[in-house]
Formats: structure tokens, C-alpha cells, sequence
């Protein structure tokens, strides 16, 4: 399929589209550099701060991996568990068997995305509301096989017992690293998906799958890519939610809450955006180590925001800034501006059937 940049207005030649400006190349140099001083945080920090920041991190992948699935490719999921589980236990049984347990970590994503290549033929096939309820089902699956496997602890769990023998201050440090080098890769992965017209192609398919094929879109191949990216991002939370706290159990790393969480995170800080699930993780992480002890309120809690985003501010916060500073931090769009550097954007379909006047595509 040919993807082609929309057409300027046609007076004389005082309009151009670009991918960037000046707001777009200072702000992507800024987070290089955030992202480069963020590994020396270990040695300026306490081991909490160290520990917090490796959860948030673990937030951000979560958050980033399911906007980049129904956000951009219109597939709501809501059995991303099975990946996230599937990941933590991964590693519980590579160490089992000789496997330093680091590497174990880092291996435990491309198990992960075997899987996804083994379940797309099947869960692909649905749409809507059955891939929703399809995917689901196959988390649940999971949990029970594992339950069932007493070497991998059965229903009481394991623990990553090759990090007992390392001291905890180094310990939470090397976790870090690892999560944050993780979390960096998945968001520069997502950026590139997104400037190539493949991501493009995913939002047309999220748009209208039929209308998509009927115009040259591969859609199973780019579905399949993106389900299969997806897999490999959730995997490696969980093997690093395991790393972080040692300890799992097949009902809490499968249970279905991990997608309230990506879904919270997701529609509060704006689907279909970049920026926005960042914004719903910091949002979400701060609520969390605030109000967590409050057991089933905060559960109630979470849920009515949710509720309240979805009815009053469907687009999310991050809506609140591009729309009324025509703001955009990454080039993952495009932007049409005049001769004296003013922006005018165009307008773009949004994901809940709004416009966005930025001139990209998703949001």
C-alpha cells in the first residue's frame, strides 16, 4: 500500500508538511538525554527510590505495549496476562535448569513472543469483542496449566531464589538497569513502527479492517508483527515485576487486574497517542503508592476515574495539551506548517471519532 502525506492548502507555496519542527527535535534530544542520565540513578539514589523507579518502568512497558495494540492496531486485549505470566514463569524455569538468572530475564521476552507466534493463528481470527473475550480465555488457560505443574510451584508459587545470593543494594540496581535498558528499546521500537508507513497501515486497519484490505493493506502480517510485539513487551514485564519482587503466584501474575491497570493507565493518559500512557503510568504509579492500602475502594476508585475519562475526557489528558498548544513531544506524525514556522495542522480522524488539528494520524 502507498501512504502518501497530506496535500497542503494550495495557496502558492507558503504551507509545507514536515514530520518535525522545533518543539519535536528538542523534546525527542531531551528524553535521549533523560533516558541516558536515568542509568546513573542507582548511584545518586536510595535502594527505594531505585526499586520504585523499576516498578514505574515496568508501568511504562505495560501501558506502552497495550496502547500499541488497541490504541494503533485496534485490538483490544484484555488477556495481556497470559503474556505477562507466561514471561515471570519463563524465567522461574530457565533458572531451574542452569540458567544464569539474569540471562533468564532477558530470555524470557523471546519465549514470550513464541508464544504470541503460536496463539496469533488462532486469537487473530477474532475481532471486536470474541478477540477481546478470546484472549482472555487463553490467560486463564495458562494460569491453570501452571497451577497444575508442581515443579514450578503449583498454586503456591515460586521465587527466584539465583538473586538471594546477591546483595540487595546491587541487586535492585542490576534490576534496574535491565528494566530501564528494556523499556528504552520498547519505546524506540514503538517510535519506528510508528514513523514507517507500517504504522500508518496498522491505523488504518484499527480505523476499518475490511475497508484497509480492500485498499492493498496486508492486515494479517501487520497484525500478526504487532501482536507478536506486544507478547514480547508484556513478557518482559513479567519476568521483570519477578526480578523486582522475587516472588509470584499463577492467580496474581495472570489475574486480570494487570489489564484494568493497562487499560487505566491507557485511557486516562489518551489512546492512540504516544505521550498519553506515559502520562496515565506516572498518573497510575502515583496513585498506587498512595491509596494501594485501601483495598477495595481503591479498586472502586480506579474505576470511576476510568469511567469519568471515558464519558467527559474520551481522548485523555494528554488531549488537554496538544489540543489547546497544538503540542506534540515525538515525530511520529505529520505537521503542516507555514513558511514563518507556524503551525496549522490538519485535520486527522481520531480513535474515539473525533479531529485533531496536529496533522497526525493517531490522535
Amino acid at each position: 500500500m502507498s501512504i502518501t502525506a497530506p496535500t497542503p492548502p494550495a495557496a502558492g507555496h507558503a504551507w509545507t508538511i514536515s514530520r518535525s519542527d522545533r518543539t519535536t527535535r528538542a523534546a525527542s534530544a531531551g528524553l535521549v538525554v533523560l533516558g541516558l542520565l536515568l542509568f546513573a540513578v542507582p548511584f545518586g539514589f536510595r535502594t527505594n527510590v531505585v526499586q520504585q523507579l523499576t516498578s514505574l518502568f515496568i508501568l511504562l512497558i505495560l501501558a506502552v505495549m497495550w496502547n500499541a495494540l488497541a490504541g494503533y492496531g485496534g485490538m483490544v486485549s484484555v488477556g495481556q496476562q497470559a503474556f505477562i505470566g507466561f514471561g515471570a514463569y519463563t524465567t522461574i524455569f530457565l533458572t531451574q535448569h542452569g540458567v544464569t538468572t539474569y540471562l533468564a530475564v532477558a530470555l524470557a521476552p523471546v519465549a514470550s513472543g513464541v508464544l504470541a507466534v503460536a496463539l496469533a493463528p488462532l486469537v487473530l481470527r477474532l475481532r471486536g469483542g470474541q478477540f477481546a473475550v478470546g484472549t482472555w480465555v487463553v490467560a486463564e488457560a495458562l494460569a491453570l496449566l501452571v497451577a497444575l505443574d508442581k515443579g514450578l510451584g503449583g498454586g503456591t508459587g515460586a521465587s527466584l531464589r539465583g538473586l538471594s545470593g546477591i546483595e540487595p543494594d546491587l541487586r535492585r540496581a542490576f534490576t534496574y538497569w535491565l528494566t530501564l535498558a528494556f523499556m528504552l528499546s520498547l519505546l524506540v521500537a514503538v517510535v519506528v513502527l510508528l514513523r514507517h508507513r507500517t504504522g500508518i497501515a496498522l491505523q488504518a486497519i484499527r480505523d476499518d479492517e475490511d475497508a484497509a484490505a480492500s485498499l492493498g493493506v496486508r492486515t494479517a502480517p501487520l497484525k500478526f508483527g504487532l501482536y507478536v510485539l506486544a507478547g514480547i513487551g508484556c513478557g518482559a514485564a513479567g519476568a521483570l515485576t519477578l526480578a523486582n519482587s522475587l516472588f509470584i503466584q499463577p492467580q496474581s501474575i495472570f489475574g486480570v487486574q494487570w489489564t484494568a491497570y493497562m487499560l487505566f493507565m491507557v485511557l486516562v493518559g489518551g489512546l492512540g497517542t504516544f505521550e498519553g500512557p506515559v502520562i496515565g503510568a506516572v498518573l497510575y504509579f502515583a496513585l498506587q503508592n498512595q491509596f494501594a492500602e485501601q483495598g477495595a475502594w481503591y479498586l472502586i476508585g480506579l474505576g470511576a476515574i476510568a469511567v469519568a475519562f471515558a464519558l467527559f475526557l474520551p481522548r485523555g489528558l494528554w488531549s488537554l495539551a496538544s489540543d489547546r498548544l497544538n503540542l506534540r513531544l515525538l515525530p511520529v506524525g505529520y505537521n503542516l506548517l507555514h513558511r514563518t514556522g507556524r503551525s496549522a495542522g490538519s485535520s486527522a480522524q481520531a480513535p474515539d471519532g473525533g479531529t485533531s488539528s496536529r496533522g497526525e494520524s493517531t490522535s
